[in-house]
């Protein structure tokens, strides 16, 4: 594509600017760094507003994975997106536990194991936390914390972290939740260590229940966890309410808790997914008039015909969803493919590597962030 003359009005400029695709944000940035009055046009909030109302929902523009060997967490690209990291960063090893409205949440394991962080790969900037200390089993979440934001680009903004726990007692597994106060980037170096009263806990019938390695959901103003068990190969959903600051547990389908996932449908409900051979299975959960809610399965995908599997003898592994757009990743035996349930499309956007959980990283790219960044280390 040519690029634009810098003599046509702003407006018509505007117009050529909104068409560029939001998954090559390396389009952008060169022309940000064009000359200063492109650089001030496509920097302001004026644009910035318009060109994602123009899209819609923000891009994926690359994907964090556990667990991972690398002493750097990657945020593997997709696009000419490159992340940032603290210069601070050191030869730790870090593990991912959730990535959501453009903020990645990592634990460093050469560290206490309550030692938490969460980290913006666009910025570069990070905040320390801490976690549950004696924990048999954690699920976590990283999540913006503006009422009514569209989290096209709020990674910048306020967040919260859910930490969910689940303990062994003599009187049985308990779950508890704590989340920390509101918290914002800041310049100045701190460590997050305020908890809000957790809620009551929620006695579980087995003492082996543990919170799976999966993605956690989120649908409104609800979490949900996948929990499975070491006698029992099934799962069940763990529900957090963060209004009611609440949780519940309710069963899910007849599935295999290690080859399942559990989703965001597209019209916002909560899906489920899981593989049998080389057959997709999905379901969906729906509430009826009374309130009862129940699973359908609704489709069966033979995958065989629709991706290249040269090797079915290979079992095919779920791992890991977009929430709200019927995108699910598989891993076969040539790669990592993404696959939109609607449209039945795919495209292989990795080699095949060691990793069980994809997280995908989700926004769009602003121009500042490369001409006139400056990297805050918390």
């Amino acid at each position: 594509m040519s690029p634009p003359s810098p003599d046509l009005p702003s407006e018509l400029l505007e117009e050529i600017f909104l068409r560029f695709p939001p998954d090559e944000p390396a389009w952008l940035v060169r022309a940000s760094l064009a000359n200063k009055f492109w650089l001030g046009l496509l920097s302001g909030h004026g644009f910035r507003g318009r060109y994602h109302e123009f899209h819609g929902d923000p891009p994926m523009i690359g994907f964090v994975y556990f667990p991972s060997s690398d002493p750097v967490p990657p945020l593997v690209s997709t696009t000419n997106f490159s992340a940032r990291y603290p210069e601070d960063w050191g030869s730790h090893k870090y593990s991912v536990w959730d990535c959501r409205h453009g903020r990645v949440l990592l634990q460093d394991e050469d560290m206490p194991p309550d030692r938490f962080f969460v980290w913006d790969p666009m910025t570069g900037r990070r905040k320390d936390l801490y976690a549950l200390a004696e924990c048999f089993s954690l699920g976590a979440a990283v999540l913006c914390a503006v009422n009514g934001c569209d989290h096209r680009a709020c990674h910048e903004g306020p967040f919260q972290v859910v930490f969910i726990g689940v303990n062994q007692s003599s009187g049985g597994c308990f779950v508890d939740v704590f989340f920390p106060e509101t918290v914002e980037w800041s310049k100045s170096p701190s460590h997050l260590q305020v908890w809000s009263e957790p809620c009551s806990s929620l006695h579980l019938v087995s003492h082996d229940a543990f919170i799976e390695v999966v993605p956690p959901v989120l649908i409104q103003d609800t979490l949900y966890f996948m929990l499975a068990y070491d006698h029992d190969e099934h799962a069940e959903i763990l529900k957090y309410d963060m209004i009611s600051n609440s949780l519940s547990l309710h069963d899910a389908p007849p599935a295999l808790a290690r080859d399942s996932i559990h989703m965001t449908m597209k019209d916002g409900g909560l899906g489920f997914a899981h593989i049998v051979d080389l057959n997709l299975y999905l379901w969906s959960r729906q509430v009826g008039s009374n309130g009862d809610a129940s699973w359908t399965q609704y489709r069966v995908i033979d995958l065989k015909k629709l991706v290249p599997i040269q090797n079915t003898d290979i079992r095919l592994q779920l791992v890991g969803s977009v929430e709200g757009r019927n995108t699910i990743f598989v891993t076969i035996d040539l790669g990592i493919y993404e696959i939109s349930l609607k449209s039945q499309q795919w495209k292989k956007i990795w080699k095949r590597d060691k990793f069980s959980i994809l997280f995908p990283y989700m926004s769009f790219y602003n121009p500042p962030g490369i001409s006139i960044c400056h990297v805050f280390y918390d």
